[in-house]
């Protein structure tokens, strides 16, 4: 079956950086969009970041912008999130997901469109 399991996560000062990593396997890993969210409690899921199947096509959220950069491993079956200058608003639990039937994201993918498989999570937190 699908699997979507997160690593990376951890707390970090601001200004600081972290890697978060997402394995995938049980479906075609090269043929799949993916994209990371995140939420806090009490608060809708926002989308953070989307890119391609093949990797040359990113989006991402006006609030991650030149601080937050999504690429993927298609040899190793994984989506990387390197988000660096991160701030205290950037808290949240972080969870990749994957389109298995699209391989460009949708422009509405910062609402979960076509996204259909979804990870755990990993928490991220951001403090002084």
């Amino acid at each position: 079956q699908v699997q979507l399991v997160e690593s990376g996560g951890g707390s970090v000062q601001i200004g600081g950086s972290l890697r978060l990593s997402c394995a995938a396997s049980g479906y075609i890993f090269s043929s799949a969009s993916m994209g990371w969210f995140r939420q806090v409690p009490g608060k809708e899921r926002e989308g953070v970041a989307a890119l391609n199947s093949g990797g040359t096509g990113t989006y991402y959220a006006d609030s991650v912008k030149g601080r937050f950069t999504i690429s993927r491993d298609n040899a190793k079956n994984t989506v990387y999130l390197e988000m660096n200058s991160l701030k205290p608003e950037d808290t949240a639990k972080y969870s990749c997901a994957a389109s298995t039937s699209f391989s460009t994201p949708a422009s509405t993918w910062f609402g979960g469109y076509r996204f259909n498989y979804w990870g755990q999570g990993t928490q991220v937190t951001v403090s002084s």
